[in-house]
C-alpha cells in the first residue's frame, strides 16, 4: 500500500452527508466569498474554486439567501413532496407541464455538472481510521489482537486452495460428482456480510431493515428475477426477523457470511448448486449446505490450511513489516499488548517470526491460542492451560497470567480477573464483527476496532469520477422526482416514469462499479446493509489495517461526524467552515511514520 495511500489517494478524508446535497452547498458562499461565486466550467475553474473555499473557510458566514435559493429551487424537496404540506410549484404561464419538468431536469443537470467541483474525487484516504463512537486513544493503556486477518493479512491466493482443496473433499470423500471439477474458484464473485437462506438455496443481500436487494439474489451463479424473489418471501422483500440470524449470524434457516475465510465457501455452494441445476439433479438444501460448510471447516479443522501458510509464508502473507511497526511503536509508547487467536500456537509462532522476528513474543504481555471465540467471552467453565516453549500442554493450575508465556483456551472473565484490564482502557482489534468484536462491546465494555480490508479497494471506487459524478445525479434526480411527483396528469406521470427508469439505471452502475453481483458490502442502493449495521453497532472504530495505525498521534482523538438525521437539517455549510473535509489531517501528521 505505497506510503499507505498518502500521496495516492490525498490526504482530505470526506466524511460528510453523500450525494448532491454536499456539493451543491459547496455553491452556497458567504456574502462576502460571492465576488467568485460565478466560476463556471472553463479556464480558472480549480484557481476559483480554491479561492471560494479559503475565503469561506476564513470568513465563517452564513450562506447568501440569494446562492441558498438557487440550489434549494434546482434540488430540495419544497412542501409539496410532503403531500398535503403544500402545492407544486407551477410552471410559468404558458407553459405546459411536461416542458417545465423537462426543463428543471436539464437546469438541475447544469447545476450538478457546474458544481462538482476539480479534484473532489479523491478526497476519501484509504489510510484513514474511520469513527462510529468517539474514542481517545490517550485513554487507551491495553491493546488486543486478534491474529488472522488483523495481525496477519493474507494473499487472496489462499481463497483458491481454500475453494479447491474443500470442492476435492466433496468429490472424494462425500462422493460428489467429478463433474464439480471443471469448477475453479471465481475472485469477486462474493462479498463478505451476505446473507444464505438454506431451505431456498438463494444468497442474497440484505440490508439493515432486513429487506432484500433486489438484482441480488442468486441460486447457483445466476441471478433469480425480483418476481420470484418478492413471490418466494410471501409478497414482499422484506425478511421477517426469526427467520434472520442470531446474533452470532446463525439463524434457523438463513445464515450471514460474515468471515473473509467464508468467500470460497459462498463461491463453492454456489458452484456446486450451478452443477446440480444444469444437471436436472434433485438435491436437499439442507444436506448440501451441510456437506459444504463441513468440507470447507476440515480445510480449518485439519490444518491444511496451516500448513499452506507455513510452507510459503512470503506468498500468503502481506504487510509483515507494518505489523511489525505498529506492535514495536505501541510498545516504545509503553502500551500493553496481548494477543487473543482461535488459531493454534505453531501456526502464530511462525507467522509472527516472519513478520516481527524470533522474540516477538517480547511485545505481549499475554498470548492465547486456541481461544475458541466467541464462546471465550461468553463461558465461564473452560480453565486456562499454559504451554511449554513447544507448545507441549502444561497442567499446572493457572493463578496469574505471566508476561512472555503461552496460554491455551480459558475464558474472558477468569482473564479480567486475573489482569484487571477493564472498560475504556482496553481496545481490541479483530476482523469477525461477531466473534471478535460484539461480546466486547455490549457485555464487557471493551473499546473495539474492526479490521474491513474491504474498504481499501471499495474508497478507491468511490474517489473515481465516475463514481462521484453518478452518485451526484443520482441524488439530484430523486431530490427531483420527490419534488415534482405531485405532478399527476397523464404527460406529467411519463415524464417522472422516465425519470425513475434513468434513476434505477443509474444506481445499477453504482452497484456494478463495487460488484457486478451484490455492490458494496457496506450499502445497497442507499440503505446501510445488514454489515454495515452491525460494523456500527460493534466496533468504535474501523479501517482497513492496523498499519493505518501508524498514521495518527498516539493520544488522537476520533471524532464521529455528525450526519444529519432524516428530521434534522442538513449542515453542510457547518462542516465546509470547520474544515471538516480535511480531517483527520494525515498531511499534518504524516511525520509520525
Amino acid at each position: 500500500m505505497a506510503a499507505l495511500g498518502l500521496k495516492a489517494a490525498g490526504s482530505g478524508v470526506w466524511r460528510g452527508p453523500q450525494g448532491a446535497g454536499w456539493q451543491l452547498a459547496t455553491a452556497v458562499l458567504c456574502q462576502s466569498c460571492s465576488s467568485s461565486a460565478s466560476s463556471g466550467p472553463g479556464e480558472g475553474r480549480r484557481a476559483g474554486w480554491d479561492q471560494q473555499r479559503a475565503q469561506h473557510q476564513a470568513a465563517g458566514h452564513s450562506p447568501t439567501s440569494a446562492a441558498a435559493g438557487r440550489a434549494r429551487r434546482a434540488a430540495e424537496p419544497g412542501p409539496a413532496a410532503a403531500g398535503s404540506l403544500g402545492s407544486p410549484p407551477s410552471p410559468a404561464e404558458g407553459v405546459d407541464t411536461k416542458s417545465y419538468l423537462w426543463a428543471r431536469y436539464h437546469e438541475m443537470k447544469k447545476l450538478v455538472y457546474d458544481l462538482l467541483p476539480p479534484g473532489v474525487c479523491n478526497l476519501l484516504n484509504p489510510a484513514a481510521i474511520y469513527a462510529n463512537n468517539e474514542i481517545s486513544l490517550r485513554d487507551v493503556e491495553i491493546y488486543g489482537f486478534d491474529y488472522d486477518y488483523t495481525l496477519a493479512q493474507y494473499s487472496n491466493l489462499l481463497h483458491s486452495m481454500i475453494f479447491n482443496t474443500a470442492r476435492d473433499i466433496l468429490i472424494e470423500q462425500y462422493k460428489y460428482p467429478e463433474g464439480l471439477k471443471k469448477y475453479e474458484y471465481i475472485p469477486g464473485f462474493a462479498i463478505r456480510g451476505l446473507h444464505y437462506d438454506v431451505q431456498k438455496s438463494l444468497l442474497m443481500k440484505i440490508d439493515a431493515f432486513h429487506y432484500v436487494q433486489l438484482g441480488t439474489a442468486y441460486r447457483g451463479l445466476k441471478p433469480v428475477p425480483d418476481e420470484e424473489v418478492i413471490e418466494l418471501y410471501g409478497g414482499t422483500q422484506h425478511i421477517p426477523l426469526y427467520q434472520m440470524s442470531d446474533f452470532y449470524g446463525k439463524g434457523p434457516s438463513i445464515k450471514q457470511f460474515m468471515d473473509i475465510f467464508s468467500l470460497p465457501e459462498m463461491t463453492l455452494l454456489s458452484s456446486v448448486i450451478d452443477y446440480f441445476m444444469n444437471h436436472g439433479i434433485e438435491f436437499d438444501q439442507v444436506h448440501l449446505y451441510k456437506d459444504i460448510s463441513d468440507a470447507i471447516k476440515d480445510v480449518h479443522v485439519k490444518g491444511m490450511m496451516y500448513k499452506w501458510i507455513e510452507k510459503d509464508m512470503e506468498k500468503y502473507i502481506l504487510h509483515g513489516d507494518e505489523t511489525y511497526a505498529v506492535l514495536n511503536r505501541l510498545v516504545n509508547l509503553n502500551k500493553k499488548l496481548f494477543l487473543i487467536t482461535n488459531s493454534p500456537f505453531s501456526f502464530v509462532d511462525k507467522g509472527m517470526k516472519h513478520m516481527v522476528g524470533k522474540n516477538w513474543r517480547d511485545l505481549f504481555d499475554m498470548v492465547i491460542v486456541q481461544a475458541d471465540k466467541p464462546t471465550f467471552f461468553t463461558d465461564r467453565r473452560k480453565p486456562f492451560r499454559k504451554l511449554d516453549d513447544k507448545g507441549s500442554l502444561q497442567w499446572d493450575k493457572i493463578n496469574k497470567l505471566e508476561k512472555g508465556k503461552i496460554y491455551k483456551q480459558g475464558n474472558l472473565f477468569d482473564f479480567l480477573r486475573l489482569t484487571g484490564w477493564r472498560g475504556s482502557k482496553v481496545l481490541y482489534f479483530g476482523d469477525h464483527l461477531y466473534s471478535d468484536l460484539a461480546d466486547l462491546m455490549l457485555r464487557h465494555g471493551w473499546r473495539t476496532g474492526a479490521i474491513v480490508p474491504e474498504l481499501e479497494p471499495e474508497i478507491r471506487i468511490i474517489n473515481t469520477e465516475q463514481y462521484m459524478h453518478s452518485l451526484t445525479w443520482q441524488q439530484a434526480l430523486t431530490g427531483l422526482l420527490e419534488r415534482m411527483q405531485m405532478y399527476q396528469d397523464a404527460e406529467s406521470k411519463q415524464v417522472l416514469l422516465e425519470w425513475m427508469q434513468e434513476r434505477q439505471e443509474i444506481r445499477s452502475l453504482t452497484k456494478n462499479l463495487f460488484n457486478p453481483q451484490f455492490g458494496s458490502i457496506f450499502r445497497t442502493f442507499h440503505n446501510p446493509t445488514y454489515f454495515s449495521r452491525r460494523l456500527i453497532r460493534f466496533s468504535d472504530i474501523y479501517m482497513a489495517s492496523i498499519s493505518c495505525l501508524l498514521n495518527y498521534d498516539v493520544n488522537f482523538t476520533f471524532f464521529p461526524r455528525r450526519t444529519p438525521l432524516q428530521h434534522e437539517a442538513p449542515l453542510w455549510m457547518d462542516q465546509l467552515c470547520t474544515g471538516c473535509m480535511k480531517t483527520p489531517f494525515l498531511d499534518e501528521m504524516v511525520h509520525i511514520r
